[in-house]
Parts: structure tokens; sequence; C-alpha cells
């Protein structure tokens, strides 16, 4: 006769029995592993999208550091959202806000943003927050003092193009406006020095293209700083030594005007006999100083902008036989004091046409390096892999590139256009050389 069990026999089997319990574990714990699964899925999606936010509000702040003197905050907050419309895959994110704030020579921008989830969904999660923070600084924002270093040697006065040069030629046998007293007669007129005769005939020389190409930085200066309160331009003329024509200025006028100013030994109406950069370069240093972090008026970045042809040079070494073994190329070392204060020095490097028919070249820069006392004498030492027969003339170029803070900013300009354009692009090039503070 068999017994119904009772109510705690059945509760008493019902808790020992082992059957099911993976299918019930496992239904239990499955919403916590799909939101565990999920979590690491949506992560690896918010960092993505994290990453890819970072790197493009780098970029646009990269972009919009030049525009900084021609849009207030607002407007540079609106670039950003352009940006980010045009060069993201939106649909990873949703880009809610960009902050934006413009202090000193930084602009920082923080940008904000949701990330859909996918697994996290069934928590009720439906959305991951995501920030992102940038900061950059460069010239273009920052307090700068530019120093054009001139070039006023009698090596300067060739004529600029080569219709002008054979002007030069056919009428004087010599292409070169030289101030020194040579009287010649051309057609009936009578002209006191080579330079009488073209600038009586308006014949351009390389003199004036090199004013024209600082009238283009000047005009680059009032585009990007509009409000005159920033970046500051000052004058130098380098011959024998250096000397200051205009200290830096924020009137973009006045450096105009002395450009043209006759007393100011910038025209084409002055020149010297020589170029001695030992001297001049060193005494420019003092006149530079030493380059700040740009954050203030009181300590600005530097830049040093040479146009040259680089030729260390005097007329009576010419003549001697016994000293034209000390014409040739600078020694970049000189340029070491200036760069070695902090500032970025950048030369032009207006090229020496040569002229193998005249016999004061062929003699000289027509020579080879290794013929030259630019070791004894100037003691510099010749770039690694360059041979020592390379012509004084062809070494130029290198020495005048070594003499640059980097390659980049160093130009060989040979014709009007390029020798107009040199300036500008290398100071374009600077103002570009952003970095990133954050």
């Amino acid at each position: 006769m068999k017994f119904l069990p009772s109510m705690q026999e059945i509760a008493r089997n019902f808790c020992a029995s082992v059957a099911g319990n993976i299918a019930v574990t496992f239904g239990l714990l499955l919403p916590l592993l799909l939101v565990g699964g999920g979590l690491s899925v949506d992560y690896v999606r918010a960092y993505g999208a994290y990453s890819e936010m970072q790197s493009e509000l780098d970029l646009a702040l990269i972009a919009a550091i030049k525009q900084i003197d021609n849009l207030d905050t607002e407007a540079i907050e609106e670039v950003i959202h352009d940006w980010f419309s045009t060069q993201t895959r939106l649909d990873s994110f949703s880009l809610e806000d960009v902050v934006v704030s413009t202090e000193g020579s930084t602009i920082s921008a923080t940008a904000t943003a949701q990330v859909p989830t996918t697994l996290m969904q069934i928590a009720g999660i439906l959305t991951v927050p995501v920030a992102v923070k940038s900061a950059v600084a460069g010239p273009a924002t920052s307090y700068l003092n530019v120093y054009l270093v001139l070039d006023k040697s009698a090596s300067m006065l060739l004529a600029s193009t080569p219709a002008y040069q054979s002007q030069m030629n056919s009428a004087l046998g010599c292409a070169f406006a030289c101030h020194e007293p040579h009287t010649v007669w051309v057609n009936g007129t009578k002209y006191d020095t080579y330079y009488h005769y073209s600038s009586s005939n308006n014949v351009e020389l390389r003199t004036d293209v090199m004013l024209d190409a600082v009238e283009q930085v000047l005009s680059t200066v009032e585009s990007i700083d509009p409000s005159g309160s920033r970046i500051r331009v000052g004058l130098y003329r380098l011959a024998a030594t250096s000397a200051q024509a205009l200290s830096p200025t924020f009137d973009m006028n006045a450096v105009r005007a002395a450009l043209q100013n006759p007393s100011k030994y910038l025209t084409s109406a002055t020149s010297t006999d020589g170029s001695f950069f030992d001297v001049s370069l060193n005494a420019l240093t003092p006149m530079v100083g030493s380059a700040g972090d740009g954050k203030t008026a009181n300590s600005p970045l530097k830049l040093v902008m040479m146009v040259t042809d680089g030729v260390q040079s005097r007329r009576s070494w010419v003549i001697n036989w016994w000293e034209r073994e000390k014409v040739g190329p600078l020694n970049p070392d000189w340029c070491d004091s200036i760069k070695s204060n902090g500032a970025t020095f950048a030369t032009v490097y207006t090229s020496y046409l040569p002229i193998p028919w005249d016999w004061g070249y062929n003699a000289t820069l027509g020579q080879t390096m290794a013929s030259s006392a630019w070791t004894t004498t100037w003691g510099g030492e010749l770039r690694a892999g360059v041979s020592s027969n390379t012509s004084r003339h062809d070494y130029l170029p290198i020495a005048l590139e070594d003499c640059a803070t980097s390659s980049q900013y160093f130009m060989e300009a040979t014709d009007v256009s390029e020798i107009s354009d040199s300036l500008t692009t290398l100071f374009n090039r600077y103002l570009s050389s952003v970095r990133l503070t954050q």
C-alpha cells in the first residue's frame, strides 16, 4: 500500500533535485551576459568614435588657427561643426556641442557627442557619451617679430630679367648697375655711372624686385593680423656690417615709408662694394635678441628673413690676385648665434647668375672651393658628401640652405616672380608650423 508523499517531502525533493539547473541558471544569467558582451562591443565602438573625433578636432583646429583674427569664437565653432559634417562618419556618433576658447596664442576646443549602442540597449542604455579636447598654438596666433634683412651689396644691382640684362650689356658691357664713377656715353647721352643709366632708362634691378617681395609680406601680415596688434616688422640692411633701418613696428605703413625713404639706404639708389657676413651677422645678433614664447608682446617669437646672394666679397679682393681666394660663400656657422637665441632663420638665395665671359667671375666664384680660403680664412667646413672641386658659385645655395633653420626655410629664387614670391612663401610656411599643445 503506497502513501502519498507529504508536502514536506515534496519540498525537500524539489530542493535536492539538480535536473535542469544549467538551463535555469543560463536563463537567469542570459540578460547579464548580453549586457556584458554589449558593454565590450559598444565600448569598442565608442573608443573608435572617440579616436576619430580626436583626430578630426585636431585637424579642424589646425585649419581654424589661421583664421583666428578674422573669426570670433562662435564662427570658429561653426567652422569646426562644418568640418565634422564633411570630414567624419557622423553615423558613428551624434555631435552634440563644440565649445571654443581663444586665449593668448592658443585655440582650445571641446567637442561632445553621443555614440549609439547596440546590445546595451537591452539594459535601456541607448547612447554612450564621448568628449574630446584639443588645443593648438602657432605663429599665426602668437606675438611675432619679423626681421627683414636685405643685402645691399653691389651684386644685388643686377638687372632683374634677361631682357634688362641684355639691354645693360648692349649699352654698357655690364649687367650690373654699379654706383662707382664710370662715365659712359650711350646714343649721345652722358651717364656718370652704370646706375645713372639704369635709373634713367627704367631698368628694373634685383633690389627693386626685393622691395616688391617685402611689400607682399606686409600685405600678408595685414591680412592675418588686421588689428595690427600681434605682428611687428623691422627692416635691416646687410653689407660690410648690419644696420637697423626701422625697428620692429606694428605699423605696416611706416615700414612701407621706410622702404622708399632714400635716407634708409634700402632702395637701389645706394649700395656698398662688399658683403662681410662674419661681421654683419655678428652685428645683427644683438639686434634680433632672444626669442620668447609668443604669448605676450614682450615675449614674441622671432623670424629672421634674409634676402641675399650669399657672396662674401669686396671689389678689391677681385682686383688683387692675392686676395681672390677670399671671395666665396658665407660660412653657415655665422648664422648659428641668431638661431641659438631661439629665432627661426629663413634665407632667400637670389641666384648669382654665372658670367663666364667676365674675368673677375672666372678668377673668383668660377674657381673651386678647394682653391678658396673658405676653410683657412673663414673657418668653413664643406657639407658631407660635397666635393671640394665644386665651384664656389655652385656652393652658394648649399651654404645658404645650411644657414637656414632647416631646408624648408630656404628658397632659391632666380627670376622676377620667384624673387617676388619668395618671402611670402617662406612666411606662410612659418605661419603654418602650428603645434598641438593638448
